[in-house]
């Protein structure tokens, strides 16, 4: 299972990608990322929700749900789940118009992905901070 990772700036205004783990083993996975939220001093943790297109929950979503708590368990973090819905498709889509193909498109795709679903959260978080 590929995991594209991102992080955004003290200030939450810019959503930076910074890798893709790749990891088989849930357990293994939960680690990788509790030791980047250690090293990296996050303090609030997104995962992208895999939502239908008609707005409900199928299998994906709940193996997330439940993936998404275990996460929140073992790091300590609030663990925000967030509709992803489209991301991969805006990202093949930037994926295009930067020509990036092959094997470099396979190995950006989740990063980039995550990138995009960090940002659309950080911008909707700050646009319900200023309109209260």
């Amino acid at each position: 299972m590929r995991t594209g990772i991102a992080l955004s700036d003290p200030g939450e205004l810019i959503a930076s990608g910074l890798c893709t783990l790749t990891e088989y083993s849930e357990d293994r996975l939960i680690e990788k990322i509790c030791a980047l939220i250690k090293e990296r001093e996050v303090l609030e943790v997104v995962v992208g929700l895999p939502v239908n297109m008609d707005g409900t929950y199928g299998p994906r979503a709940l193996k997330v749900t439940s993936f998404a708590k275990l996460l929140s368990e073992k790091s300590g973090r609030d663990v925000r789940l967030y509709d992803e819905r489209c991301s991969t498709m805006v990202a093949h889509r930037i994926l295009n118009e930067t020509n990036r193909r092959g094997k470099k498109r396979k190995q950006v795709i989740d990063t980039l992905s995550a990138e995009i679903i960090l940002q659309d959260y950080l911008d909707k978080k700050r646009n319900i901070k200023f309109t209260l």
